[in-house]
């Protein structure tokens, strides 16, 4: 496999899937939060009979749809790119990789295209009651379609439920129940549905607070922030508990990940959780521990958090590459070469097929599977390579907590002006709601980061390492069209903020048509 030699081709192919994926996540957020705020703000209106809910509840209806228009189209895109630049990847698990997609396009995609029609034309043409289960049935599927994608993504960071066929060399399903209801699928849906679910909040709270500022729509404004402001508590208190539900994950099935989050070069019991903290200009090459040049950290918070017991041992990125038998951790070298067997008991297995030779067969099938779960470290060549940017996973995760703790206080600060009616007099917290809205979508990237740049090498956790999933294409090709979808994205980007900024700027119109 030419490819594996090829480390501009795997940089640029990763390169094109990451642009792909970022400018996808500064849509779907807003869709998935958006989606059951409307739900909620039409609820009330049926409830009450008041048209200022309904002015309310079309107005935010109508960013939600520009917003999803231009969402799908990346969405597409990135599914596609899973046939054209990680081909190997997909032939080694589209079996079980392509089901769950396959199920999101079949029903909460259908399940979209089906009521959202009637949620934007459906106004005077359907009884009360019937469009508001369509729009509720709108915001269930949007969300029903991050679930699937999230299992096929969870999967990759934990691979359950599934068999390797060594006559085709792929993975075959063998448990789909296990691969939807695994720790690692629930906790990632919860966890990624509920920030989308901030993001849409801060984006409302915001744009309330531009019309408050501009002295306009104050009536409108307020009822849309009362909502936003509830939706955005009680939401940052579930994401607190799928985030410390994601640290014991981590901890167990991803403990590289964990390490890098938090820095941890050398093992220890009773782990210090450490806040904030600034990295030397220089990764330590020799994995020693003098890497901070200034933290600040809480004693034996890691331990507990990772494992429910201060006491307990969180191994470092130096116990996790060169081994720690005290702790029964394998060191690379090791898992690298029980890989190369496994390889090699493939290769055999194969060429005793051929030849019909039983005996080898079933010898090279039992140390093949003896091997298995190896088999992608077999492809690395030293034990640095399964250390990811420790820099870029550490301060994202950082970034990510600090600003989730921040609209927590804004939210906060958001209930209390409005039950003391001292919105209009507090201009610096209107101002703050209003910048808040890009630091939403920065803490909502950095969470992808963590998540995928934390677990590199693998594209499949310990079963594929990224090189040798990508396909064999010529690198140039992989350029031109990274530079496509760049220019692309970002005239997309920039005409859905277009277009938003122009029907904000329109403001809500009166709610007795359509």
């Amino acid at each position: 496999m030419t490819h594996l030699m090829d480390a501009s081709l795997v940089d640029w192919s990763r390169a094109q899937f990451a642009l792909t994926a970022i400018y996808h996540w500064f849509f779907v957020p807003l869709t998935l939060g958006l989606s059951f705020i409307v739900a909620f703000m039409e609820t009330l209106y049926v409830k009450t009979g008041n048209e200022e809910w309904k002015k309310t509840t079309k107005f935010w209806m109508t960013l939600f749809g520009i917003n999803f228009a231009i969402g799908v189209a990346t969405g597409i895109i990135l599914e596609f790119e899973f046939g054209t630049n990680w081909s190997n990847y997909s032939w080694f698990v589209g079996d079980i990789f392509g089901a769950p997609l396959a199920v999101e396009g079949i029903m909460a995609f259908f399940i979209e295209s089906t009521f959202i029609a009637v949620m934007f034309f459906g106004w005077n043409k359907v009884s009360k009651r019937f469009h508001l289960v369509s729009t509720w049935l709108t915001a269930i599927g949007a969300n029903l379609s991050a679930l699937w994608i999230l299992v096929a993504n969870s999967w990759m960071q934990l691979p359950l439920g599934m068999h390797f066929n060594p006559d085709t060399a792929r993975n075959e399903m063998t448990n789909f129940w296990q691969v939807l209801f695994s720790p690692v699928a629930i906790n990632k849906f919860l966890h990624t549905v509920l920030s989308g679910y901030v993001v849409a909040a801060v984006f409302v709270l915001g744009i309330s607070a531009w019309y408050i500022l501009k002295n306009r729509e104050i009536r409108f404004a307020k009822q849309s922030m009362m909502v936003a402001v509830v939706f955005g508590i009680v939401m940052s208190l579930f994401i607190v508990l799928s985030g410390d539900g994601s640290a014991r994950l981590l901890a167990q099935h991803q403990p590289m990940k964990f390490a890098a989050m938090e820095n941890i070069q050398n093992g220890t019991r009773k782990a210090p959780l450490v806040v904030l903290g600034i990295l030397k200009d220089k990764q330590n090459a020799d994995l020693k521990e003098e890497d901070f040049a200034v933290r600040i950290e809480i004693p034996n918070i890691l331990s507990t958090m990772a494992f429910l017991d201060p006491n307990a041992f969180v191994p470092g990125i130096h116990d996790l590459t060169h081994g720690n038998p005290e702790q029964g951790i394998m060191s690379v070298s090791e898992k690298i070469d029980k890989g190369k067997v496994a390889q090699s008991a493939l290769s055999g297995y194969r060429t005793a097929k051929k030849a019909g030779d039983q005996a080898a067969m079933t010898q090279n099938l039992q140390v093949l599977n003896e091997n298995y779960k190896y088999i992608g470290y077999g492809f690395l060549t030293d034990a640095s390579q399964t250390i990811p940017n420790i820099k870029m996973t550490f301060y994202s995760f950082r970034i990510m907590i600090i600003l989730g703790f921040w609209f927590v206080i804004l939210f906060i600060f958001g209930v209390v002006f409005l039950w003391k009616n001292k919105l209009t007099e507090k201009k610096w917290f209107l101002k703050a709601a209003l910048w808040s809205i890009p630091l939403a979508y920065l803490a909502s990237q950095a969470g992808w980061i963590v998540t995928e740049v934390g677990r590199q090498p693998w594209i499949i956790q310990d079963l594929m390492p990224t090189m040798a999933g990508v396909s064999d294409l010529n690198t140039g090709s992989v350029q031109v069209t990274f530079v496509l979808f760049a220019v692309t994205f970002t005239l997309l980007l920039i005409a859905e903020i277009k277009i938003l900024t122009k029907q904000i700027k329109i403001g809500p119109k009166e709610g007795g048509n359509n």
